[in-house]
């Protein structure tokens, strides 16, 4: 049984545990991201965590930097411990082989795989098992792992960027650059931490962009799609450089890729004869994609919200003013009532560079 300083404890080095998390932030897909603390006598004698699918987990690294000390330790791990054979040995055969006095979780697991079994083995082994210790931040953390898991599908965040009267374009399509220089660093780093991006046929045609993250340092490189019905997207585009996945969602199942190493996923037609945005995240979950930012013009953007699918929004907006005959910021028709409105709950507001970002969640649910 633990009492209130040890629940205390373990969560001053549970938090740990999710700061080294972070560091795998841009770099585990379609792997969660996990940290891991030993300790003894309220110290530190080992800690690791997940750097990228196929290398070691966080609970082996920390094992071993523990050595001999990590019998009748404290363990603290953000996630349950994995109880198969994936890519790696099982976690919690390796934490069962070292004889720690108890192991903290932060949540289970949501794989199916796992789901508990983790748990269940460490206790029938005598190991005194602890769940919940700072487990929302650790499903935030993982909020892309825990998507794919537990609904088919990642993650969606919509990235859009516009002046302060919700415009991203001139009429003639020129938007380079609305917002500066900080602002597209930053969405940099969103491409980096989504692992994937995704995009319309219309924006690669009018645009031709990269969709790649130009940081400093040595970064994975996100996986691209894009929705391309019509098979429009020549082999070109930017967009199909190697260097990443790539995927090619449209709803003809006889399309060839579009580029050497595309992938063709298929998903079904909306009414419109489109592909049809549920299928469209089926399918990339399927493909073990975590989280996908959108970034796309103002029809996509648009069928997003319509749809209900956007998970969180992210704004970044400059001050400038751009005038009523520019492109605005989401096609959303049918809208003639204030009680249609989008109602958007902010999550947080802050400066980057010049520009605002705001982040937001919808408040209604998704209609699929």
């Amino acid at each position: 049984m633990s009492s209130n300083a040890d629940e205390v404890l373990a969560k001053s080095f549970m938090a740990r545990a999710l700061r080294l998390a972070e560091r795998g932030r841009a770099s585990t897909q379609p792997n969660p991201r996990v940290g891991c603390v030993i300790a003894r006598d309220g110290l530190i004698v080992g800690e690791g965590f997940h750097l990228r699918a196929g290398e070691p987990h966080a609970e082996v690294l920390a094992l071993h930097a523990a050595g001999e000390k990590a019998a009748g330790a404290e363990v603290y791990v953000t996630l349950e411990p994995c109880a198969h054979h994936g890519r790696t040995p099982p976690c919690v055969d390796a934490l069962i082989a070292a004889k720690p006095k108890r192991v903290w979780v932060a949540m289970q697991d949501p794989n199916p795989l796992v789901a508990g079994k983790g748990l269940a083995k460490l206790r029938e082994a005598g190991i005194e098992v602890h769940v919940g210790v700072m487990g929302e931040l650790a499903a935030e953390l993982n909020r892309g792992f825990v998507s794919r898991m537990t609904r088919g599908r990642p993650w969606v965040t919509l990235k859009l960027a516009a002046s302060l009267d919700g415009r991203t374009a001139m009429a003639s399509g020129e938007s380079q650059w609305i917002t500066g220089e900080a602002a597209r660093a930053d969405v940099h780093r969103l491409r980096a931490e989504a692992g994937a991006v995704m995009t319309s046929s219309a924006t690669v045609l009018e645009d031709d962009p990269q969709l790649t993250v130009r940081l400093d340092g040595t970064w994975r490189q996100p996986d691209r799609i894009v929705l391309d019905t019509h098979h429009r997207v020549p082999f070109t585009a930017k967009v199909w450089a190697e260097g990443a996945r790539r995927f090619l969602l449209t709803t003809d199942t006889d399309v060839a890729p579009s580029a050497p190493g595309v992938e063709v996923l298929t998903a079904r037609a909306d009414g419109a004869g489109h592909v049809d945005l549920c299928s469209a995240l089926d399918a990339l979950g399927r493909s073990q994609v975590n989280e996908v930012l959108v970034e796309c013009g103002p029809r996509l953007a648009g069928a997003f919200v319509q749809a209900r699918l956007v998970d969180e929004i992210v704004v970044y907006l400059a001050p400038s003013l751009l005038g009523h005959d520019a492109q605005p910021l989401a096609h959303l028709p049918g809208m003639v009532r204030l009680d249609q409105r989008v109602r958007l709950k902010p999550k947080d507001v802050r400066l980057v560079g010049d520009d605002i970002r705001v982040t937001a969640v919808l408040e209604s649910k998704e209609k699929c």
